[in-house]
Order: C-alpha cells, then sequence, then structure tokens
C-alpha cells in the first residue's frame, strides 16, 4: 500500500467532516438520560373508517461519551511515579472541574503505535542506527493485542507495514526503509497526486496527517505516534497545525525522536516544530545526539507507555458541536509533573 499526497478536495473534506472525542474507557464508554415520553394520542372517533397512525412512543436520548486521558507522572529526579490514586488528581475541561467517572492505575489497555521514519538525505548517516533500535524498542515493548505500523516519508509517504501484532513483519519492514536517492539524481515515481513545486522535499506534515486521520483515527485504546526526524518540513501540502489537528482529532499522542546533533548527522533545526507536536498532543520530545542516546530515547517511550494512569469522565459540557475543548491535569503533589494531552474535539451532530 503506498501513501501519497492529498489532494485539495480531500483534505477540505476531512477537516468539514471528520471529528472524535475522547476514546472509549474499558468501563460505559456512552450514557444516555431518557425524556419523558410524549403521551398517547386521543383515540379516533367512532365514524372513522381508518385509524390515525399512533405517534412514536420512543424517547428522546442523548448520549455524552466518556473523556478518556493518558496521564504519566514524574518526579524532580525525572523518575516514574507509580504510587497516585485517583483523589491525587483533579482534571478540568476549559477551566471547569471534572467529575472522575473512571480511574487506573494500571492501564493494561492496548497500544496502537505509529512508527514513522524519515528517510531523507538527511539521515543518510543515522538510519541503521534508526533501523537497529526501532526494532529492539517493537520487540521489548508490544504485548499481546498491541499493534504497530511503520511509514516511511522523504519525498512521499509509504506504509511500510499495516498495523500487526507480528513483530517480525513490523521488523521487515523497518529494515526496508531507504535513504531516498532523489536529491542525488535519483528518478521520482509520480503518485496519484500531484508533486506541485515541492516535488523532492520532506514531506513529514503529509506523514503525520496521514497515520492520524487514515490509519489511528479508527483503532481503540491508547494511541502514539513515534517519529524520528530533524523534523524540517520542506515539501508537504498540508501546515503543521493541519498534523497537529489530525492528531488530536484521532486522540492520539506525538513522541519525537529528534535527530538534531550535527556531530551525528550533516543537519539541524526543527526544534520549534516538534515541541509544538508534542505539547499540543500530551507528547515529548527527546534530543538524540548519538546512538546511545536515541537507545535511551526509546526506553524512556517504552517506560511511559507503560506507567501510565488513565483518568475517564463525562463532560458537563454535552453539546455536540465539533469544537476543541481544552483539558488540564492538576496533581495534589508539588513535586510531580504531568504529561498528558491538552485536550480533544467534541462530536459533531
Amino acid at each position: 500500500m503506498r501513501l501519497t499526497r492529498l489532494v485539495a478536495g480531500f483534505f477540505i473534506l476531512a477537516l468539514a467532516g471528520y471529528c472524535v472525542a475522547g476514546g472509549a474507557s474499558p468501563a460505559n464508554p456512552t450514557r444516555a438520560s431518557a425524556a419523558v415520553a410524549p403521551q398517547s394520542p386521543t383515540p379516533a372517533r367512532p365514524q372513522q373508517d381508518q385509524q390515525q397512525p399512533p405517534q412514536s412512543q420512543q424517547p428522546l436520548k442523548v448520549q455524552t461519551t466518556l473523556v478518556n486521558v493518558f496521564v504519566t507522572a514524574r518526579d524532580k529526579k525525572n523518575g516514574i511515579v507509580s504510587d497516585l490514586a485517583q483523589p491525587d488528581f483533579k482534571i478540568f475541561e476549559d477551566g471547569q472541574e471534572q467529575k472522575v467517572a473512571f480511574f487506573q492505575k494500571d492501564v493494561n489497555m492496548p497500544i496502537t503505535l505509529g512508527l514513522l521514519i524519515d528517510t531523507s538525505g538527511s539521515m543518510y548517516n543515522v538510519i541503521g542506527a534508526e533501523q537497529d533500535t526501532a526494532s529492539r524498542f517493537l520487540r521489548e515493548v508490544m504485548r499481546k493485542k498491541d499493534e504497530a505500523m511503520v511509514i516511511s516519508f522523504d519525498f512521499d509517504v509509504d506504509l511500510l507495514a499495516d498495523f500487526t501484532e507480528d513483530t517480525n513483519v513490523l521488523e521487515r519492514a523497518i529494515r526496508r526503509t531507504s535513504i531516498s536517492s532523489v536529491a542525488g539524481g535519483g528518478v521520482v515515481t509520480p503518485g496519484t497526486v500531484p508533486q506541485g513545486n515541492n516535488a523532492g522535499g520532506t514531506d513529514l506534515y503529509d506523514a503525520i496527517y496521514l497515520a492520524c486521520h487514515d490509519e489511528l483515527a479508527t483503532e481503540a485504546g491508547r494511541k502514539a505516534v513515534i517519529v524520528m526526524s530533524d523534523m524540517e518540513d520542506t515539501g508537504s501540502k498540508l501546515r503543521l497545525q493541519d498534523a497537529v489537528e489530525a492528531c488530536q482529532r484521532a486522540d492520539g499522542v506525538i513522541h519525537v525522536l529528534l535527530i538534531s546533533d550535527s556531530g551525528f548527522f550533516q543537519g539541524g533545526g526543527g526544534a520549534g516544530v516538534a515541541r509544538k507536536m508534542s505539547d499540543d498532543t500530551g507528547g515529548r520530545v527527546i534530543n538524540v545526539h548519538s546512538e546511545k542516546s536515541l537507545e535511551k530515547a526509546f526506553d524512556v517511550i517504552s517506560e511511559e507507555l507503560r506507567s501510565q494512569y488513565v483518568i475517564g469522565y463525562y463532560p458537563t459540557n454535552d453539546k455536540h458541536d465539533g469544537t476543541f475543548r481544552k483539558i488540564k491535569v492538576d496533581i495534589a503533589r508539588p513535586d510531580v509533573k504531568v504529561l498528558a494531552r491538552r485536550g480533544y474535539y467534541a462530536p459533531f451532530k
């Protein structure tokens, strides 16, 4: 399967019609409240030949989706804090405190991962280390019912492995990644979307948008995108905000392994883009300076994915208006910092 950049009409349709609320928890995903049923219809007059059709007796229902927030807690020494209880947390939506309806310390919900590998020319010196560490990470972090996919991106976007539990399939996909030869005079195979003036660039934003909008959006549970890149986009049709919004609508989190040390490869920059993506989705940016630091970065992500709290609440604002709702999580302990997503998009009528 091959992913190419989006046509303008598809992009407009996607932004207009695609809205997702917080994912359903292992508990009750929705709740309904019944309105008073309408009164029975007036009986027909004796002289009428045909009886009037009865009015509907079905009560009206209003559904409210349970919003899940996955939280990682660390102390001042950056160690994982695993002894927090529900009373230690307060959660707010648009500044209004919400009542916690679901809390779980040991998260056993399946993880759905999207691994995005930059294969543009700037990654030439690091692609081997990326392949080795990414393969080890998936073997160590994935458990039964977890799924992952592998996408590479340069002047185009390729889905090398769709969602699967098979780490052997995923490792083979990772090993197939190769540096684009476009900059060195290679031939670009045109896709179904015109390349325009940006042909030959790095399609970072398009890759993240497609991973979230086309792949993660229909998945349930915990969802994370891990990007290995210098985070410099030079060819996307879409914007940075489009990529961020697609991830927010999919209830995903973006973690960035920022390969930005000129001693590790020739290039640099993109720190602001990485910070924007991670901050707005509740992820983390980890600077990578060597193969050893790349291994440590994957270890940090693995630890967080297996050490999260999940907090669920029914929002007091039950309008299905498709608007973005800001989320804030507070902890009673002053020496503890939390990592959680900053908001979600409400369902749309």
